[in-house]
């Protein structure tokens, strides 16, 4: 009796799979996360890690978007991500640290240099 994955016929099957995968992935942590929460302070070196990590991270994603962009912006020359980039920052830390203004900002620039293109 053949008991692997691609044995089972049901079309449901492959939607469970990534249901009960989807949350093994996150939600485990999350969990773990509530319940150790109460055990570490802010300063700990574990959360500097791992808010060292997360911000990593996120910085490499919009490195990534920005040196290799996709869609519309592809086609776009580099100077224009760079010059949103350099105005959503100038905004954020020349207007009072405001992130809705220097994404408005960058969001600008970006769709006024594409429409000048």
């Amino acid at each position: 009796m053949n008991t692997g994955f691609w044995s089972l016929d049901a079309t449901w099957w492959p939607y469970v799979f990534i249901l009960v995968a989807g949350w093994l992935a996150t939600d485990i942590w999350r969990f773990l996360g509530v319940f150790l929460s109460d055990r570490l302070t802010e300063e700990s070196e574990a959360l500097i890690f791992v808010r060292s990590v997360a911000t990593a991270l996120v910085a490499g994603v919009i490195a990534k978007l920005i040196v290799f962009p996709g869609g519309a912006l592809a086609a776009a020359p580099m100077a224009l991500p760079l010059a949103a980039v350099a105005a959503g920052m100038g905004f954020f830390w020349g207007v009072r640290r405001n992130l809705f203004l220097a994404i408005l900002a960058a969001e600008a620039v970006l769709v006024g240099g594409s429409l000048l293109l």
